[in-house]
């Protein structure tokens, strides 16, 4: 038997022999995508320095507008026509939306097999990977096939679009064997295929606890490093060619958007927050709010204020959504909300 013939139960490989293949696919897709020879070579790349408080990473086939929507929603020019490969290059603008200053990057056409280097497609996945948020342009004219093939083509280089991490516990160890438990019955997996794919990755001393009824796959993804998700928006263009009943359709999808509301959902997608500072005495300074993440503390506001702002920490006092009254005094592990307004009282 040829050491490639997979062994086969009633004339079909069994699914223990297909979840090594999808490791060993998952494993050498992991070593193409490492960089080769000299790194950083010059002329190889067009990333831009991140700026701002997020960044959206805008992709697209060719000629599907994506310079128009540049355009349209930020002051910077990108070069629109009706051929394709119009934007060679990473071209940069900014979003300002409840004082936030959001950096969109408009990225050339991605094309089918991007992600083996068709079409600069490699420099173009390299800095979606560094997006916070992915918009993807798609035509409606073409149905769901653009949409189908853009995220296999960011599946296959790890990102993940609008999917949770893995709920699984996974850590090497020096000895002892591997350990395997899980919370709840697995029905997508086994202990056994478990067992197999550590085996493939040469790895005999580990601890694994799924928490959830993760597939094959997911465990894969907490094996290998680089795996990214990310939040995606799909935004539909052309829709004036199409009949009333796919119009219909598209505006049913969960995930479907109305350019109106675009920079709305953009907001809630980056869970970005906006915290107004407030000095004793004084009222409070709506012109410069502090643009933090969902889930920030009061810590994390002193950090943005300034970095020694905690050692000097006494309590705050809080007016918003986050309080049960207004003022509330609280510490440095309050969290905030949007809009809150915050006065620091130091030591």
């Amino acid at each position: 038997m040829s050491k490639w013939q997979l062994p086969c139960e009633n004339g079909k490989p069994t699914e223990y022999h297909l979840g090594l293949l999808k490791a060993k696919l998952a494993k050498y897709r992991q070593q193409l995508l490492e960089p080769t020879g000299k790194a950083g070579a010059k002329g190889e790349g067009f990333d831009v320095m991140k700026s701002g408080d997020a960044r959206v990473a805008l992709i697209g086939f060719p000629s599907v507008g994506k310079s128009t929507l540049l355009n349209t929603l930020t002051k910077t020019h990108s070069e629109s026509a009706n051929y394709e490969f119009t934007t060679l290059t990473c071209i940069p603008g900014v979003i300002e939306h409840n004082g936030a200053n959001i950096q969109l990057l408009d990225l050339p056409g991605i094309i089918e097999g991007a992600a083996k280097g068709k079409g600069r497609g490699r420099q173009v996945i390299a800095v979606a990977r560094t997006a916070d948020l992915v918009i993807m342009m798609l035509d409606a004219t073409k149905k769901d096939v653009q949409k189908e093939l853009l995220t296999a083509e960011l599946e296959s280089v790890g990102i993940r679009l609008n999917r949770r991490r893995p709920n699984i516990y996974y850590k090497p160890k020096k000895g002892g064997g591997v350990s395997f438990n899980s919370t709840l019955p697995l029905t997508k997996t086994s202990e056994k295929m478990i067992q197999l794919i550590l085996h493939e990755y040469k790895i005999f001393n580990a601890e694994v606890l799924f928490r959830d009824d993760c597939t094959t796959e997911e465990f894969i993804d907490v094996l290998v490093e680089g795996r990214i998700y990310m939040p995606c928006l799909y935004v539909y263009n052309k829709i004036d060619q199409i009949s009333i009943e796919e119009v219909d359709r598209l505006a049913r999808q969960p995930d479907s958007l109305n350019l109106d509301y675009l920079l709305d959902t953009v907001w809630l997608c980056l869970a970005l927050v906006r915290v107004f500072t407030k000095k004793r005495g004084e009222p409070p300074d709506f012109e410069g709010g502090l643009i933090l993440r969902s889930g920030c503390t009061v810590e994390h506001v002193c950090h943005a204020i300034h970095r020694t702002l905690v050692a000097n920490f006494k309590y705050a006092l809080v007016w918003g959504q986050s309080v049960k009254f207004s003022p509330q005094r609280v510490g440095l592990q309050h969290t905030m909300c949007h809009d809150d307004v915050i006065q620091v009282v130091k030591k």
